[in-house]
């Protein structure tokens, strides 16, 4: 009689980092999940941020970047962008998790009672919590990737520390693994690679009881075999396991260069883990070259909005963009410029002579509105393809009513409560609303596109889901008037009471949306707006390149 064989119990994989913060634990973790994907495992990946925040929604951009928005309406941090465009798979609430919100579900189980006659303390209460986090998110998957933010030594970051290195004793070596990112420096004036910095890292990690099992070493210049022996040496860690990140053209190609190395292997071997086959990188490695080779040259996109000074800010805007030009087979050159920096209409239309593209993206506050009104004017006058998200749609609307409505007072009630067309208002369903956090209109609703619309052409359908995270909407009253003067609203919600999507079909490509288009676009499956957006970019471009010839014939 044939025993029936045991499922495999899921494996997880902490990720951690030291020397110093920023060196791409988030990128290190999306892609070895890729790298398990394509051996066709089940991955999710979780994250865990020190900050005292329950989640970043009420955090500046200019501290944290952007708030990346999952499906359920949970506002995380941005590194969850990265898991999701890595492994394709869309995450929730459950794979970011803050101290905040770990200690707010302790008090709030100590005041009903749940640790009656105990002293509730940071170990086992807090670490009990974090290891729940962990176990909540085990089901239906292969690996769990787990991310833990900061850099060792941060005090913030010792409950999970402390945490993981429990979990791993509790489910066996066998079943969880640890990776550590570190630094290797180039010193100039020596001419070589410094590695004390990776070895005091370590041995710091070592000193609250985890031995890395693999060394993830990010430097910029490349690590020579004896320099990898020595890190292996004092880390107490194998050669092999000795894996370098270097600086790449773009980061679709790490994964490549770690499964160069057998960072996957090594994982596949250490966990046991049913997966023989090597990763098929076919597919992404096409998508790569397509980023470093484009077959048809570049387009230059200027992004106008309040937080150029920190990219990171945008993030998922910037990915997808560079995903718009995997779909149109472009390099897309992004040029991020503050809407300050446009004072007035003669400014803006100098500002954006040569840009084939215009992207105003979302943002909350008064500072630069009127830089992107002009912006978007003289976009909208030169006929150069525009794309405005969130507030940019919004912004959109309050140029249009300005400037072709000839509603002069225009303004959305958020920057001027007190003028006299707020075309743009305080949704309905927040008008009572007085706490800030997790409090606007979040997650995915349904969107449906007007037949023969340019959405929907760009769709390929009628109606679609995407991820909100809002306050205000264009206010009704106003919609035939934008109507009647040219503008198409060419979504709406099922309902019919919300403007999604508005459209000028008279301008070679301006569009704008409530949504946020850019939180599930993916390097594999380019969102259609952003394909459809650098699409007409390319075309601006073919258009200004055929004129040449005849500008030159004139001037002669």
């Amino acid at each position: 009689m044939n025993t029936p064989t045991r499922p495999q119990p899921t494996k997880f994989v902490f990720v951690t980092g030291g020397v110093v913060s920023s060196l791409g634990k988030g990128i290190a973790a999306a892609s070895l999940g890729r790298l398990l994907v394509e051996r066709g495992l089940r991955v999710t990946v979780l994250k865990f941020d020190p900050y005292l925040n329950v989640d970043p929604g009420t955090m500046s951009p200019f501290q944290h970047g952007e708030v990346f928005v999952t499906d359920d309406g949970a506002e995380t941090d941005l590194d969850l962008g990265h898991y999701e465009r890595f492994i394709d798979r869309s995450l929730s609430q459950a794979n970011n998790v803050t101290t905040g919100r770990i200690y707010l579900n302790v008090i709030t189980k100590e005041r009903r009672g749940e640790y009656l006659g105990s002293t509730v303390q940071v170990i086992p209460h807090i670490t009990d919590e974090i290891k729940s986090a962990m176990k909540r998110i085990a089901p239906d998957n292969d690996v769990v990737i787990v991310e833990v933010g900061g850099t060792v030594g941060d005090i913030e970051s010792q409950p999970f520390l402390e945490a993981i290195r429990q979990f791993r004793q509790e489910i066996g070596r066998e079943n969880g693994l640890f990776v550590h990112l570190t630094l290797v420096p180039y010193i100039a004036a020596a001419g070589e690679v410094k590695t004390k910095p990776t070895q005091h890292s370590v041995r710091e990690l070592m000193e609250i009881g985890i031995q890395p099992d693999i060394l993830i070493c990010r430097s910029e210049r490349p690590l020579s075999d004896d320099v990898k022996r020595k890190i292996a040496l004092f880390c107490n860690v194998e050669f092999g396991c000795v894996i370098q990140s270097p600086d790449v053209p773009t980061i679709y190609q790490i994964p490549l260069s770690f499964a160069e190395q057998g960072f996957d292997e090594r994982v596949v071997q250490k966990l046991g883990l049913n997966a023989p086959a090597p990763a098929d990188l076919t597919t992404w490695r096409s998508m790569v070259h397509r980023i470093t080779a484009p077959s048809k040259g570049k387009v230059k996109i200027a992004v106008v909005g309040k937080y150029t000074e920190l990219v990171d800010a945008y993030k998922s805007v910037q990915e997808s963009l560079i995903h718009g030009g995997i779909a149109n087979d472009v390099g897309v050159e992004m040029h991020w410029l503050s809407s300050d920096l446009f004072p007035d209409a003669a400014t803006a239309q100098r500002m954006l002579q040569g840009f084939h593209g215009l992207l105003v993206p979302g943002g909350f506050g008064v500072r630069g509105i009127e830089g992107m009104v002009q912006a978007i004017r003289a976009a909208r006058e030169m006929r150069v393809p525009f794309f405005g998200i969130c507030l940019g749609m919004q912004v959109a609307i309050i140029e249009f009513a300005r400037d072709v409505a000839g509603l002069d007072d225009s303004n959305s009630s958020e920057f001027a409560p007190e003028c006299h067309h707020q075309v743009v208002a305080l949704m309905e369903s927040q008008q009572k609303v007085t706490d800030m956090g997790g409090t606007m209109r979040l997650g995915a609703y349904p969107c449906r596109l007007a037949k023969g619309s340019r959405a929907a052409e760009a769709y390929g359908s009628f109606e679609v889901s995407e991820r909100h995270r809002h306050r205000y909407e264009v206010a009704n009253a106003y919609r035939d008037q934008f109507v009647e003067k040219g503008m198409r609203l060419s979504g709406l919600s099922p309902d019919g009471q919300l403007v999604e999507m508005v459209e000028l079909a008279d301008h070679p490509w301006f569009v704008g949306c409530q949504f946020h288009p850019e939180l599930q676009s993916r390097p594999t499956r380019p969102h259609p707006l952003f394909a459809g957006f650098i699409g007409a970019a390319v075309r601006q471009r073919t258009a200004e390149l055929a004129d040449v010839p005849a500008s030159t014939e004139a001037a002669s």
